[in-house]
């Protein structure tokens, strides 16, 4: 199969090029090789490269071209800095869909798998004693300020038990990047149902792994973390590190993008599928803190109560769907990924996130 992985060059993408390459399919790499992603070219990917953005439907035109499916992984990514971030993470995240997407309807490509994220959901899945499963709301400057982190029971103020999230809770976005990441998703359901094509958005949760970006404000925890370390300096914790949160591994998401390819002939027509990608294997932000720092010979992480608003609590990932539907699980683990990372090359950054 040919295949089109938007966003090929970057941390993600490149990972499902080799995946790809590696189980016979022909990938094709559209990348824009923007500066603030790129402050030093990479070396050139291992595939068929078509220098351009996902917004310029006549690069998005060439680089389709005889292409069966995409893999789009092109976005601008993280929490950010602040609001003033929003027109280019709308600019980047959902106009360049919808190009993409218009550009597939014109040249009849109907298989469209894209990098979605579990950030659509919010928090996480908590249950109260009294009142069973229950949807905290965001989270009160004021409480954060005084180090209450856990969210309380809307109904009773009790406090609340975290659980997996999966993919049939509802959309709760919280920030404007977890708000373009669902707009996406609609994107793509629109243009399944107006083209026949099979779309499928595949929830990464915490991705982390060689060739992450580095000294980024736009990058996740596990970036943070990493960069720090190779400074010298002891990874920052905020809250108070208790933050659970479901680490996968690069090569085990991009493994998922492989799968839905591999069976993409079992998925509706006209639909539009979500699945969770994570390692069913929850830790702390804590914990990764401490697994990162003593296989990279220290320092000590640093837990500071510091905060972000928009930042949840606990979320972690039921992935029993994909997992049943697609034969896809992690291969992976928590001790052995945190010990590669911990030693593995990352990508310089000038400090914004295009995958």
């Amino acid at each position: 199969m040919r295949v089109l992985v938007t966003g090929g060059a970057g941390f993600i993408g490149s990972h499902v090029v080799a995946v790809l390459a590696a189980g016979g399919h022909v990938p094709v790499v559209l990348d824009a090789l923007l500066p603030a992603a790129h402050p030093r070219a990479p070396e050139p990917p291992d595939a068929e490269f078509v220098r351009g953005d996902v917004r310029d439907a006549e690069a998005v035109g060439r680089a389709l071209r005889g292409v069966d499916a995409v893999c789009h992984q092109a976005a601008m990514v993280g929490l950010g800095k602040d609001f003033a971030d929003a027109p280019e993470y709308v600019a980047c995240n959902d106009l360049g869909t919808a190009v993409l997407l218009a550009a597939m309807a014109r040249a009849g490509v109907r298989r469209f798998v894209q990098a979605g994220s579990m950030v659509v959901y919010g928090e996480g899945r908590y249950e109260c004693r009294g009142h069973g499963v229950v949807r905290p709301g965001p989270r009160a400057a004021a409480d954060l300020e005084a180090g209450r982190f856990e969210p309380r029971c809307p109904r009773c103020g009790d406090g609340l038990v975290p659980g997996l999230v999966d993919e049939d809770a509802p959309a709760d976005p919280r920030n404007v990047y977890a708000t373009t990441k669902l707009a996406q998703e609609h994107l793509a359901a629109a243009w399944a149902r107006s083209t026949g094509g099979t779309a499928v958005s595949l929830r990464y949760h915490n991705v982390y792994g060689p060739g992450m970006p580095r000294d980024t404000p736009y990058a996740g925890v596990a970036s943070f973390f990493r960069s720090a370390l190779a400074r010298g300096e002891a990874p920052r914790v905020f809250e108070d590190g208790a933050q659970r949160r479901d680490f996968v591994h690069v090569r085990d998401v991009a493994r998922a993008n492989a799968a839905v390819l591999a069976g993409a002939e079992g998925l509706p027509a006209g639909g539009h599928t979500a699945y969770n990608v994570g390692s069913g294997d929850p830790h702390t932000v804590g914990e990764m803190a401490a697994a990162l720092a003593a296989e990279h010979g220290g320092p000590a992480p640093v837990v500071t109560g510091e905060f972000r608003l928009g930042d949840v609590r606990h979320i972690t990932a039921d992935s029993s769907r994909l997992r049943r539907e697609l034969d896809w699980s992690p291969e992976v683990g928590f001790a052995q990924g945190m010990a590669e990372f911990a030693r593995a090359g990352q990508r310089a950054s000038a400090g914004a996130g295009q995958r």
